[in-house]
């Protein structure tokens, strides 16, 4: 039996052995996230190191009882990532979980924790969760397709232009690619081919080969992590930027760039939720985060801090881990934080906050490794993100 499925054996063994919670009992928040596959950079230990802060500011307790956080990476499989939550629920009595593994895995969670009336955020990017596979007590928070595709398709795209995407093949690439090809062919462009990459994809360079053979003027990246990261590179080492040819992410995490280098990414432009460096609050959060990290957050780990102190703050201002009750509060609030000024969480479970189009500087403008990007512009959220109208979540009233 292999390592993950020994862990998952012992875990499920204490599923019958455990009553009710009492009282006095710790609150467990669940925290399910990539520590070592492709998305581990920007969400890994440090996603977990975020929650941990953000319940140490709220005090390290709520309604008067202690909060633990418990970990799992469920090694990319969504089969391992029900099995921990199951355990966190039926037996820890969670109130909570959070997820940063991938879109596929984020579904099956949203579906389970609707089942289990279980407060919900996921940090993965696919935009089912605020539309079909929508739920009660799901929250999308930090980013997802559509905003994305908005994002970098208004702000990047010139009428006449060829795009060619290279696409992670599963569930979150191809939406980041469907809902990018819509934005870009609205604006005048012309998609002139589209090739899939299996996750974890080493060597870019057919595809890149492909892209220059059908004349693209744009190579868009519907990938992430370290997918990105070999891409851009790749690109870099075959010509493509000093061709004309604009390398163009469409979700791209300051740990990208730094896996990147500024020599090899500068100038690129790509779109954030979160950046260390945007105001005072963010900078004090990034320094605490840096001194347990050794790293600035990126926005995923920027988000999970924020959410779980947002849901700590809901559950304090009603006096209860009724779902209904802290959804419904959590709703009604204006979100302020280090993370984020002003957001909204919709109906839909969709959290509605502005973005930032930033640009990679250069070495000559950088002035120490995590200075690596620049305001280009703010986006208003309401610009980017699917109107409510148009959401087909079941429960909502058109």
């Amino acid at each position: 039996m292999s390592l993950p499925k020994i862990i998952f054996a012992l875990l499920g063994a204490g599923l019958a052995c455990c009553g009710p919670a009492a009282a006095g009992d710790p609150i467990v928040i669940g925290v399910l996230t990539d520590m070592s596959g492709v998305y581990a950079d920007f969400n890994g230990r440090g996603l977990v190191r975020a929650v941990e802060i953000a319940v140490r500011e709220h005090g390290g307790t709520v309604l008067g009882r202690p909060v633990r956080v418990e970990s799992v990476d469920p090694q990319g499989k969504a089969d391992n990532a029900l099995t921990a939550a199951r355990q966190w629920i039926d037996r820890d009595h969670a109130p909570v979980l959070l997820e940063s593994v991938n879109s596929v895995a984020a579904i099956a969670l949203q579906k389970l924790t609707e089942e289990k009336k279980t407060l919900f955020f996921s940090f993965s990017g696919t935009s089912a969760l605020t539309n079909e596979a929508c739920s009660p007590y799901g929250i999308q928070y930090v980013w997802n397709n559509y905003a994305m595709s908005g994002g970098a398709g208004k702000s990047e795209t010139r009428p006449g232009e060829k795009w060619f995407f290279v696409t992670a093949d599963y569930t979150f690439g191809k939406t980041l690619e469907e809902e990018t090809r819509k934005v870009v062919e609205a604006r005048g462009a012309k998609v002139v081919g589209v090739v899939r990459h299996p996750l974890g994809t080493a060597d870019f360079s057919s595809y890149l080969l492909q892209a220059q053979a059908a004349g693209a003027q744009v190579l868009a990246l519907a990938n992430a992590g370290r997918d990105t990261q070999n891409a851009v590179l790749q690109a870099t080492e075959f010509g493509l930027p000093a061709a004309g040819i604009r390398v163009q992410p469409l979700l791209m995490f300051d740990t990208d760039v730094r896996g990147i280098g500024l020599k090899n990414a500068q100038g690129t432009h790509f779109v954030t939720s979160f950046y260390w460096d945007q105001n005072d609050q963010a900078r004090s959060f990034s320094k605490t985060f840096f001194e347990a990290h050794q790293a600035m957050p990126s926005m995923n780990q920027a988000g999970a801090y924020s959410a779980t102190l947002q849901y700590l703050r809901a559950v304090e201002a009603i006096g209860t881990l009724d779902p209904d009750a802290v959804r419904m509060e959590l709703g009604k609030m204006r979100i302020d934080d280090a993370f984020v000024s002003g957001g909204t969480i919709q109906p839909n479970g969709n959290m509605l906050h502005d973005l930032s189009l930033m640009a990679v500087k250069s070495t000559i403008e950088s002035t120490g490794p995590w200075d690596i990007a620049k305001l280009v512009r703010r986006i208003p959220g309401a610009d980017v993100y699917q109107p409510l109208a148009e959401s087909t979540c079941r429960f909502l009233a058109h």
